[in-house]
């Protein structure tokens, strides 16, 4: 888990940053050795330009979950526009 701190440090834990009865069980599997060439044309996303254009990376997603569901499987995107919702976070969360 990469996420537990960070999600305790903005008020999220543990509704995220832990995977736990309860929590919303967003997930990636990485895939450390695959290489991928960054382009805006093979990104889930709106934006129709990347800075990081061409740049050759290696370790890359192979699947997202999000709230259990998966909603990326490789180069498929498979989730639905507007699917975010809002996370109330703590006021004051715990020092580390």
């Amino acid at each position: 888990l990469n996420s537990t701190n960070p999600a305790k440090i903005f008020g999220m834990y543990p509704r995220k940053g832990t995977i736990a009865i309860g929590s919303d069980a967003d997930i990636l599997v990485w895939d450390p050795e695959k290489t991928h060439i960054i382009s805006a044309e093979t990104h889930h996303m709106r934006c129709d330009y990347n800075v990081y254009e061409g740049m050759e990376v290696r370790g890359v997603p192979v699947q997202v979950y999000l709230r259990g569901r998966k909603i990326v499987d490789g180069d498929q995107w498979l989730g639905t526009n507007g699917g975010g919702q809002f996370i109330k976070r703590s006021p004051n969360p715990p020092i580390l």
